[in-house]
C-alpha cells in the first residue's frame, strides 16, 4: 500500500504538481466548479499509477491543480462507490494520495435523497455527523497501521469551524443550507419504503452511497473535512414515487448553483 501511495506521489510531482493543502471533490452539485476553477495541470485518473477508474457515466475522472478564488487547489473531478466493485482501499485512494501531497482540508459534494420531512429536492445540506451502513469500514484492512492509526476517533468526523464559515456564507448568499446527518448505503438500487422508514428512525435526515469512507480515512490521516448533499429526491415513504433520473438531475442542477456559491466564498475565506 505505500509503495502505491508513494509511486502515485512521485508520478504527480514529476507531472509538476506540488504539496496542497486543499482539495476539493467535485462530486454531485460541484461538477459546475471546474468552470471556476483557473486549471494549471489537468491529469486523467487514467494516466495516474494504481487510481481505480471510475465507472460512473454521470461524473468525468480527472485531477485538476490550479487555481480557485486565489488559491491553490487540487480539485477532484468524480469519485469512486462501493457499487462500483472498489474495495474500500480503492475508493479511498484519492484521499491518501492528497494527504501524501500535502493536503490539509477536504471539501465534498454529494448527491443524497431527502428524509427529514421539512427538506425539499434542490436545497442543500451541511453534513454535521454521519452513519456507516456499507458493511464495511476502510480501516477494516490488513496492514492498515502502517498508514496510520486504526483506531480513529469519530467524535467530530466534520470541522467546527469550517461549518460554522459556510452557514454564515450561506446566510449573506440567501442560501437554505440545511443541517443533518448523512447514512451511507452500499446501492446502487434506492431504498424500500421500509428501508426509508428504519433510517429515518435512526436518525438520518439524508441517505447517499458515497462520502464516509473518503471522510474515515481523512480523519485518520488527521485532515479536516466539510462536506455538503445536494438532496435531488424526496424520499418521504407514505408518499413514494418511482425514481426519475432526469428529475434527479434537474435537482442536482438546481442546487448546484448554490453549493457552488457557497464553496467559492469558502475557499476564499480559507
Amino acid at each position: 500500500m505505500i509503495k502505491k501511495i508513494e509511486e502515485s506521489v512521485a508520478f504527480l510531482k514529476q507531472k509538476g504538481i506540488p504539496e496542497t493543502a486543499l482539495g476539493i471533490v467535485l462530486g454531485t452539485g460541484l461538477q459546475g466548479l471546474i468552470d471556476s476553477i483557473q486549471p494549471l495541470i489537468s491529469l486523467p485518473y487514467d494516466a495516474l499509477p494504481h487510481f481505480p477508474k471510475s465507472t460512473q457515466e454521470y461524473q468525468q475522472g480527472q485531477l485538476v491543480y490550479g487555481t480557485l478564488e486565489g488559491k491553490k487547489i487540487l480539485a477532484f473531478q468524480g469519485r469512486f462507490h462501493r457499487y462500483e466493485g472498489f474495495d474500500y482501499f480503492e475508493l479511498t485512494y484519492w484521499v491518501r494520495v492528497f494527504a501524501a501531497l500535502g493536503g490539509k482540508i477536504i471539501v465534498i459534494s454529494n448527491a443524497a435523497g431527502a428524509l427529514h420531512p421539512s427538506f425539499q429536492k434542490g436545497h442543500l445540506m451541511l453534513i454535521k455527523d454521519h452513519i456507516n451502513l456499507q458493511g464495511g469500514s476502510p480501516l477494516a484492512l490488513k496492514g492498515i497501521e502502517t498508514l496510520g492509526e486504526r483506531f480513529v476517533d469519530m467524535s467530530a468526523p466534520y470541522d467546527r469551524d469550517l461549518m460554522k464559515k459556510a452557514e454564515t456564507i450561506a446566510k449573506q448568499k440567501k442560501v437554505v443550507l440545511h443541517k443533518g446527518v448523512y447514512a451511507a448505503v452500499v446501492g446502487p438500487q434506492l431504498e424500500t419504503a421500509a428501508e426509508y422508514r428504519y433510517l429515518k428512525i435512526i436518525g438520518a435526515d439524508a441517505v447517499g452511497m458515497s462520502t464516509v469512507p473518503e471522510v474515515i480515512v481523512a480523519r485518520q490521516l488527521n485532515l479536516k473535512c466539510i462536506a455538503f448533499s445536494v438532496l435531488t429526491d424526496s424520499c418521504d415513504p407514505d408518499h413514494l414515487e418511482p425514481i426519475s433520473v432526469p428529475d434527479i438531475l434537474e435537482m442536482a442542477k438546481k442546487g448546484e448553483a448554490d453549493l457552488i456559491k457557497i464553496v467559492k466564498s469558502l475557499v476564499f475565506e480559507m
